[in-house]
This record gives structure tokens, C-alpha cells and sequence, in this order.
């Protein structure tokens, strides 16, 4: 009874009216608001301010997309507590430098399903604009990469300039090779070209040729076989390193793992594994953090070398300083 009539005391000397009885027991249930939080994750990079934005996750059929027997793939993904189809992170990278807002990839925008497309209300979110952003890096130009550039023919990055490789560029923004290519693909080709025309016309598309610096602190690696062009990039600051692999990995549980496993998305899939076993390999030895577009939110993290694969350790949550 004390304790009832101090909790009533409590919320009366707050300006607080009391909703229910003190009895032990809630007269009603609050609906349920079924809706997370915005989706961006924020730490600090050396002297760089990194933000993770979400563009939402999609649903895949890992089952039937990994190149290995589907009951194989069952029981790899069951070690992790998951049953096919995945729900597949889709982030993209932001970085405050100091001088420049450099955005990794822009999301699918309207190109692959309304489960995705969250780019920019979580940039809004995380304190930013779409007119803020000074330079766009491509990984490679699928439509869950490159889908947020643009909408109904225009620039949604007015003011920015957007970079990718040479080779991507020349295959994917190429009509004869949509043309050459099987009926199921010329999808993937019709969104590149929607989403990157507008900053070519505008001038703003800047392709490279090879790997290497970009701008202080940023470089660009080649890890080819995803696409012919798809690329990592490497960002450092004050003794810290990021990789932003890309695809380089979709599927965690089972990827990460067995290595040498690749997706029906890979244009070249031997050379995908190559490059992956190639570049985890490096990033374990060299205990350096990495980010993965479809590793769950927010994607960051790092690998242990283990005898015949990986292991993956999420970043520890933590507050900016």
C-alpha cells in the first residue's frame, strides 16, 4: 500500500494524471506501432564521420541463387537460425571527410520492390540532404546499387558527381551488349542506364580507369567478377581503414563460411571467388574493418582466418566521441 501510494505521489508531483488503478494489472493493451527506427548507424573513422544508411532489405531465395545444392545451402543457413528466403540487408556508405560528403552506392530507389528504396528518408533521418552530397562511388552498377540516382529521368543528387569504373560503365551503359544479352538480364541493363543517363547528360558522370586515389583518403581497388568492374573502396583516416567490399558477399551465413560459394548474380563466378577468397584474406590478416552492402545492418565488421573460411565479428555498438 506505501509503495502504491509513493508511485501515485510520484506522478501526481510531475503533472502526471494517473491512467490506470494501481491494482498490479494493465486495463488495456497500446496497438502495436509495427515500424523500427530510422535506419542509419553512425561512428566516427579517424578523423571521418561514417554513417551507415539503410535502404531496407529485400527477401532472396539463397536456396535456389547460391551455386551449390539447395539442401546444402538449407542446412548452412539453418547453423545461423535461418530458413530461405533471407532477409537481405541492402546499406549504402556515407562519408563526412571535412571536405567532402562522399556517398558509396545510392540504394535501388524504384528498381527492386517496395521493401527497399529507404535511401533517402534515412539520410533525411541521419541529418542530411540529397543536395549535400558533393560525390557518389559505384560499387558496380546493378539496379540495388545504383536505383537511387535517379527518378523519373532525374538527378535526385543534384549537385553531386557520380564515379565508377571504366569497365562497368562501358558494359552496362552499353546498348549493344543489352542487346547481346539474354532476355532475363536486359532489366538490369535498362536500370543502369535510367539511373546513370541523367548525370551523363549533366556532365556529373566521372568514370575511372584504374585502381587508386580518388580524393585524400578515399582509393579505389579493383575486385573484379561480380562485374567486370565491380569495386571495393578504401577509406582511411588517422591510422583507421574501412573497405566498402560491395558484393563481394551476399549471403553471410553461408559466404563467409564456404568462400568459395558464389550467386547466380556474379557475371563471372570463378573470378568472383578468387577475388573474395583474395580480399578476405588480406582484410583478416590485416585486422581491418570492412563494410558489406548486404551484410544485416548496419554491416560492419571484421574476419577471422578460420581453417577452410571465415569468421565474421560484428562491429561493438558504440557512441560518437
Amino acid at each position: 500500500m506505501k509503495l502504491h501510494k509513493l508511485a501515485k505521489s510520484i506522478l501526481l508531483s510531475s503533472g502526471l494524471a494517473l491512467a490506470v488503478v494501481i491494482t498490479g494489472q494493465v486495463s488495456a493493451a497500446a496497438p502495436m506501432v509495427k515500424q523500427s527506427a530510422p535506419g542509419f548507424y553512425r561512428i566516427m573513422l579517424g578523423d571521418f564521420e561514417l554513417t551507415v544508411l539503410s535502404d531496407g532489405t529485400v527477401d532472396l531465395p539463397m536456396d535456389k541463387l547460391l551455386q551449390q545444392p539447395s539442401e546444402t545451402t538449407t542446412a548452412q543457413l539453418a547453423e545461423s537460425f535461418l530458413t530461405a528466403p533471407v532477409e537481405s540487408s541492402v546499406n549504402a556508405y556515407l562519408i563526412n571527410t571535412g571536405q567532402k560528403l562522399v556517398l558509396i552506392d545510392s540504394g535501388a530507389g524504384s528498381l527492386f520492390g517496395p521493401t527497399l528504396g529507404k535511401l533517402l528518408q534515412n539520410l533525411q533521418a541521419s541529418g542530411y540532404e540529397a543536395a549535400q552530397i558533393d560525390e557518389i562511388l559505384i560499387t558496380h552498377m546493378h539496379p540495388d546499387h545504383v536505383g537511387g540516382l535517379a527518378g523519373e529521368q532525374q538527378r535526385v543528387f543534384p549537385n553531386a558527381v557520380v564515379r565508377a569504373s571504366g569497365q562497368d560503365a562501358d558494359y552496362w551503359l552499353s546498348q549493344s551488349q543489352m542487346d547481346s544479352a539474354p532476355e532475363d538480364s536486359k532489366g538490369f541493363f535498362q536500370g543502369a542506364m535510367a539511373s546513370l543517363n541523367p548525370y551523363v547528360s549533366a556532365k556529373q558522370f566521372q568514370p575511372f580507369s584504374d585502381s587508386g586515389q580518388i580524393m585524400p583518403g578515399i582509393s579505389a581497388v579493383s575486385t573484379p567478377g561480380h562485374t567486370v568492374g565491380h569495386t571495393s573502396y578504401v577509406i582511411q583516416s588517422n591510422g583507421q581503414t574501412l573497405w566498402v567490399i560491395g558484393d563481394l558477399i551476399h549471403a553471410a551465413a553461408v559466404q563467409f563460411a564456404h568462400p568459395q560459394v558464389t550467386i547466380d548474380f556474379d557475371t563471372e563466378p570463378k573470378q568472383a571467388q578468387i577475388t573474395r577468397q583474395k580480399v578476405f584474406t588480406d582484410l583478416a590478416v590485416g585486422k581491418v574493418m570492412l563494410g558489406a552492402t548486404h551484410i544485416q545492418f548496419p554491416g560492419l565488421g571484421h574476419l577471422r582466418k578460420l581453417d577452410d573460411g571465415f569468421g565474421w565479428v560484428p562491429v561493438n555498438y558504440q557512441r560518437i566521441r
